[in-house]
């Protein structure tokens, strides 16, 4: 029984039409993770929707001068 749950739920999260999945995250230069990004990063895109993030650094503060 608890395959079939297992299988439902990753069935489930490949069906969501936003994910772009994790190769296409890692070869933009970001990091799949699950929940939220860490300091210093923003959520990109989703690598699996809704939970699984691709998070990107955040592009580094210009100085007016």
């Amino acid at each position: 029984m608890g395959i079939l749950v297992l299988v439902f739920i990753l069935i489930s999260l490949t069906q969501h039409g936003d994910a772009q999945g994790p190769d296409s995250c890692n070869h933009g230069g970001g990091l799949c993770r699950v929940g939220t990004c860490v300091s210093g990063e923003h959520p990109a895109q989703y690598c699996f929707e809704p939970v699984i993030l691709c998070c990107k650094n955040l592009p580094p503060a210009t100085t007016g001068s």
